[in-house]
C-alpha cells in the first residue's frame, strides 16, 4: 500500500471541511439546519461585474493560458484602488501580483519564504490555514497571545524578549478574524518597527477592510513597511466574490518576484473572465460599500440579539462579517456548546477553538444569512 507523505501526519483536516459533512447530513436527514457559522457571502457581485464577464468570454483569446502575472489591466486596477481606498502607491508592472484567492497566497509565500525548521508568529486566535500551511512546507509554528485585555493585538514588549533568533515570518490580520478587532496606525507601526529589528517578514492578510468598517487601513501605508511587510487582500467579502477565487499580494518587488517564482510552477494563470469581472469590481463606487454596510448592519443587529438570547457578550464595534461573542460564565466548553446548540435547535454556530487555545470560551456567528434565517434562529430559543 502507498503511504501518504510525511507532512500530511503533521495536519488535520480543516474543521469546516469535516463538520459540514455532519451538518449536510443533518439537513439530509429533513432537519431544518441554519448555518450561521461559515463566512461565504450569500449575495451575489454586482450587475456589472456579471456582465463584464458574460461579455468577456466571447473576446478572442479569452479561453487561451493567461499571464502568471494577471492582465495589466487587472494589477492596474488593484492599485488605482490601494491609492485610492488607502492611499498606497503601489507599481502594478512590479509590486502587484493577483492570486486565486489569498488562501493560496498563504501557501506562495510560505513556500517562497520559508525553509524547513524555520519558525513562523501566528496569531492565537487567528485563522487556522496559518498554521496548516506552515507545517506542510515543513517550518514550525510558534503561537502568539492575543488577548481580548490587548484588544486582541500583540504584545510585543513580551515577544521582543523571546528568542526570536529563528523567526522567519510573521502573520497578522486586521481587521482580524475572528475577532473583528483593527488595528490602527500607531499599532502598525510598532508592527513594522518590530519586524524590523527581528529581521522578520510580515505579512498583514487583509480580507475584511470594507465590511462594517469606516477606516479602512493598509499595513503598506506606514512609512518603511515595504522594506519587510508583504499584505495580502482578497475579493472575495468585499465584492461577494468567494467562488471566482481571486486575490493579490502586494509588497516590494524583489518580495513580490520570490512569490511569483512559485506560482508561476503551480497555476497556469486566472481565467480571463474572471480577470475582467475583477477589474470591474474594483472600479465599484461608494454606493457598492453603503448598501453592503446595511445589509450587514442589519443582520448584525439581529445576530447581537441571538447572542443576547444566549446569555453572551461581544463588542458592538467589531468590524468584519461575524460576530465573536463570549459564552456566559459557567457554560460548557465552546465545541459542546455549539453541538448542544446544532442538536438540539438546528442551528450551527462555529467553535472559538478552532482558531486556537485563546479561542476557548468564545463562539462565532456569521452574518453571511439573511435575515429571515437569523429571525427564525432567534425564535428557537
Amino acid at each position: 500500500m502507498i503511504q501518504t507523505a510525511n507532512r500530511l501526519q503533521t495536519i488535520e483536516e480543516y474543521y469546516f471541511s469535516k463538520k459540514l459533512r455532519e451538518v449536510r447530513a443533518m439537513a439530509a436527514e429533513g432537519k431544518p439546519i441554519i448555518n450561521i457559522g461559515i463566512g461565504s457571502p450569500d449575495l451575489p457581485p454586482s450587475e456589472a461585474v456579471i456582465t463584464s464577464f458574460q461579455e468577456s468570454i466571447r473576446h478572442a483569446g479569452a479561453h487561451q493560458y493567461q499571464s502568471y502575472q494577471g492582465l495589466p489591466e487587472l494589477r492596474e486596477a488593484i492599485a488605482k484602488f490601494y491609492k485610492e481606498k488607502f492611499g498606497v502607491n503601489a507599481d502594478p508592472s512590479t509590486d502587484i501580483l493577483p492570486l486565486m484567492g489569498s488562501k493560496e497566497g498563504i501557501m506562495h509565500i510560505s513556500m517562497a519564504f520559508l525553509n524547513e525548521g524555520d519558525e513562523v508568529l501566528i496569531p492565537n486566535p487567528g485563522y487556522p490555514t496559518y498554521s496548516s500551511v506552515t507545517k506542510l512546507v515543513g517550518a514550525v509554528p510558534r503561537q502568539y497571545d492575543l488577548l481580548a485585555d490587548n484588544g486582541w493585538f500583540p504584545d510585543l514588549e513580551s515577544l521582543s524578549k523571546e528568542d526570536l533568533s529563528g523567526v522567519k515570518l510573521m502573520w497578522v490580520s486586521y481587521p482580524h478574524m475572528p475577532t473583528g478587532a483593527t488595528a490602527n496606525a500607531y499599532q502598525f507601526e510598532t508592527l513594522v518597527a518590530f519586524a524590523k529589528k527581528h529581521n522578520i517578514l510580515l505579512v498583514n492578510d487583509n480580507p475584511y477592510s470594507f465590511v462594517l468598517s469606516k477606516n479602512p487601513l493598509s499595513i503598506l501605508s506606514i512609512k518603511g513597511a515595504r522594506d519587510t511587510a508583504l499584505e495580502l487582500n482578497s475579493l472575495s467579502k468585499t465584492f461577494n466574490m468567494a467562488g471566482w477565487r481571486v486575490g493579490m499580494v502586494l509588497g516590494n518587488e524583489k518580495n513580490v518576484n520570490a512569490i511569483l517564482k512559485v506560482k508561476s510552477n503551480m497555476d497556469s494563470g486566472m481565467f480571463y473572465g474572471i480577470q475582467k469581472g475583477a477589474i470591474e469590481a474594483l472600479k465599484s463606487g461608494k454606493e457598492w460599500f453603503d448598501q453592503l454596510d446595511t445589509i450587514y448592519n442589519a443582520r448584525r443587529k439581529l445576530m447581537f440579539q441571538l447572542a443576547d438570547k444566549l446569555g453572551c457578550t461581544y463588542d458592538p464595534n467589531a468590524v468584519g462579517m461575524f460576530v465573536w461573542a463570549k459564552l456566559p460564565k459557567g457554560s460548557p466548553n465552546s465545541e459542546d456548546f455549539i453541538d448542544r446548540i446544532l442538536q438540539d435547535k438546528n442551528i450551527f454556530i462555529a467553535p472559538g477553538t478552532i482558531f486556537g487555545s485563546n479561542g476557548e470560551g468564545y463562539i462565532r456567528f456569521s452574518l453571511c444569512v439573511t435575515k429571515s434565517k437569523i429571525k427564525e434562529a432567534i425564535d428557537r430559543f
